[in-house]
């Protein structure tokens, strides 16, 4: 009967040994190396910084994605603005370019504070989600969508816009990235219901329902709805921007979940498996 040749046990003493597992967030502590994280080798590629002894929280937001929320929140918001005065066409409309530019400055803050909540909490909502089951995920505008957008509605006074979405990176189970995408429009959703009473609510307050008022989309915006002399009439801008807050809410969460393309409702339906997914 052969025996075990003695040599061996120089490099190997045991035939069968146990792997050895050492967690990721830990150190080696035979060799000066580091484990490295998921996290570190994303950033070696980013160049983003981050310390991953300490746990990421759910409301955590880089600078890079702040910085992209607002140039997209920007966008959008001045692509409203276009639309509100009927693009270029609005031009000799409202009488001039003057006149034109007063009405695009005034419409844009009714545009921010009507649409600028439905936007951001809507892909809030993917990011909160996609952290909760352990991703990593932020916002990330799309420069050629906003341009777009912006164009579009300057030329044509019409609104079709891509402004980014919500880059997820992680394993999960098929279910969960159901749950990711559906985040989105239940929040719009949500705003919308919550929306009927408080702006009911905020507009008895002010008086605003006391004004006769043409919504700001029927029409177009025309300088005497929102100036009267040299003063704003600021309670005839809350109720556009109550009107608009509803509308943009329920468009964009019953749209997002059309069940095609890149729209929310796709993955919704399929159930996309997948390291890195976008999220509109």
């Amino acid at each position: 009967m052969a025996t075990r040749d003695p040599r061996a046990d120089i490099v190997d003493s045991n035939p069968f040994p146990k792997p050895k597992i050492s967690r990721i967030h830990s150190t080696d502590n035979n060799s000066k190396n580091s484990i490295y994280t998921i996290d570190d080798l994303k950033n070696m590629f980013t160049g983003e910084t981050s310390n991953s002894s300490q746990p990421k929280q759910v409301w955590e937001f880089s600078d890079i994605e702040k910085q992209h929320l607002r140039l997209a929140t920007a966008a959008f918001t001045l692509a409203l603005g276009f639309i509100a005065v009927r693009g270029l066409s609005g031009i000799s409309r409202l009488g001039g370019i003057n006149e034109w530019l007063i009405a695009l400055l005034l419409a844009m803050p009714v545009m921010l504070l009507a649409v600028g909540p439905a936007f951001i909490l809507h892909e809030i909502g993917h990011k909160i989600v996609a952290k909760k089951y352990g991703c990593w995920a932020e916002f990330r505008a799309d420069p050629k969508g906003l341009q777009f957008g912006i164009m579009l509605s300057f030329f044509l006074g019409v609104l079709f816009m891509a402004p980014g979405a919500v880059m997820v990176s992680g394993l999960v189970k098929r279910r969960y990235n159901g749950y990711v995408a559906v985040a989105g429009p239940l929040t719009n959703l949500t705003l919308f219901i919550i929306g009927i009473p408080v702006w009911v609510l905020i507009l008895g307050i002010t008086g605003a329902f006391d004004f006769s008022h043409t919504p700001l989309f029927e029409t177009g915006l025309s300088l005497s709805v929102y100036l009267d002399g040299n003063s704003i009439l600021w309670q005839s801008m809350l109720i556009d921007a109550g009107i608009v807050w509803l509308y943009a809410n329920l468009i964009l969460g019953l749209f997002n979940m059309i069940p095609w393309g890149p729209l929310d409702g796709a993955k919704v339906k399929t159930g996309v498996k997948a390291p890195s997914t976008q999220y509109s």
